[in-house]
């Protein structure tokens, strides 16, 4: 039996919103073991003199959880 764990993350960048959703995983796939998957949960722009100035990415990235026992 295996038991998975969520946790929430915040990226951001000022290309596109899949280059933030990308760079929140691979930042996240540094300190998170065991990744199977992740579900974006919004997407925000910032805006700048009615441009777009940022592209922001709110999601879960799931994670088994290592048996120590």
């Amino acid at each position: 039996m295996s038991v998975a764990r969520k946790t929430h993350i915040v990226s951001s960048s000022t290309k596109s919103f899949q280059d933030a959703f990308e760079e929140g995983l691979s930042r996240a796939s540094e300190t998170l073991r065991n990744i199977t998957g992740s579900e974006i949960l919004s997407q925000k722009a910032k805006v700048t003199n009615g441009k777009i100035s940022e592209y922001r990415v709110e999601s879960y990235v799931t994670f088994i959880l290592e048996d120590e026992r």
